[in-house]
């Protein structure tokens, strides 16, 4: 086995202030995120300020942070943000969907095209190269946190996740760094080289939503599923691969659209 690292998940404790990883871990995938668009952004459009891109950074970052935590309230544990509804803001426990954090993101892309003369998938081609650094930088906050850990296993890297977080004190599949690797690294890779080519509009949003949907798919074979679900089907079916299909045949669907349309424009290489 592979020691798990005892990381206090309060990386600064200023008197009563708390600042803890899973939160810095946000501002360090919006930060990645900004950091790139900002070297991307003539390529996208010249005639755009730098404060234009900080304005769409952030809606879409509300978007990610409003978004994710609705979208774990109503996917995953209703019931209980309904009994205690002062629950949705104990964002620092962790609790926040993906598949809510894309919603809302998509959002804040259409509202922010209409305001800005963009459409909505040429603003979510240029947003979906960053977006991998976000997710893959939440993945290592969820692993400080010792949370949303993996199946028991007997692989060579299974780790034992402290008491407070698994009293079975199990050797388990550190299943957010398969998540880190394949949502953060191999995503950015394949959506990062992909992009740097000339692609019709809704391409590269193809792109990204196949391969999130896929790897997210795989990663649930081994991740133990959220207690107050458990497995919806057959044992092993899980919320997150019912969320991660819808989002497998829309990327299917936009790639085929994107270069079998009549008169596919092409995108800039991003």
């Amino acid at each position: 086995m592979l020691p798990y690292p005892q990381i206090d998940p309060v990386a600064l404790a200023i008197g009563p202030l708390k600042i803890h990883w899973y939160g810095l871990m946000y501002l360090i995938g919006i930060g990645g995120a900004w950091l790139l668009a900002s070297r991307r952004l003539n390529r996208f459009d010249p005639t755009w300020t730098k404060e234009k891109l900080s304005d769409m950074v952030f809606w879409m970052s509300m978007g990610v942070i409003v978004g994710g935590r609705l979208g774990y309230v109503l996917f995953y544990d209703l019931s209980a943000y309904l009994a205690n509804p002062t629950l949705i803001f104990e964002v620092w426990k962790g609790g926040m969907a993906f598949h809510g954090g894309f919603i809302g993101v998509m959002l804040a892309a259409w509202w922010f095209g209409r305001r800005n003369g963009k459409s909505f998938f040429q603003l979510m081609d240029f947003v979906a190269p960053m977006v991998p650094i976000g997710l893959g930088a939440g993945r290592i906050g969820n692993f400080i946190n010792a949370e949303l850990w993996g199946k028991p296993t007997d692989v060579p890297w299974a780790m034992v996740f402290p008491p407070f977080s698994d009293p079975a004190q199990l050797p388990r599949h550190p299943s957010q760094l398969y998540q880190f690797a394949l949502e953060g690294v191999a995503l950015f890779l394949i959506l990062y080289i992909f992009s740097r080519k000339p692609r019709p509009t809704m391409a590269v949003s193809g792109m990204f939503a196949l391969f999130y949907g896929i790897f997210r798919f795989i990663v649930e074979f081994v991740r133990v599923p959220d207690a107050q679900l458990g497995y919806l089907a057959f044992g092993w079916l899980t919320m997150g691969q019912v969320l991660s299909i819808p989002m497998i045949l829309a990327g299917l669907g936009m790639l085929w659209w994107a270069y079998n349309r009549p008169q596919a424009i092409k995108s800039t290489a991003l």
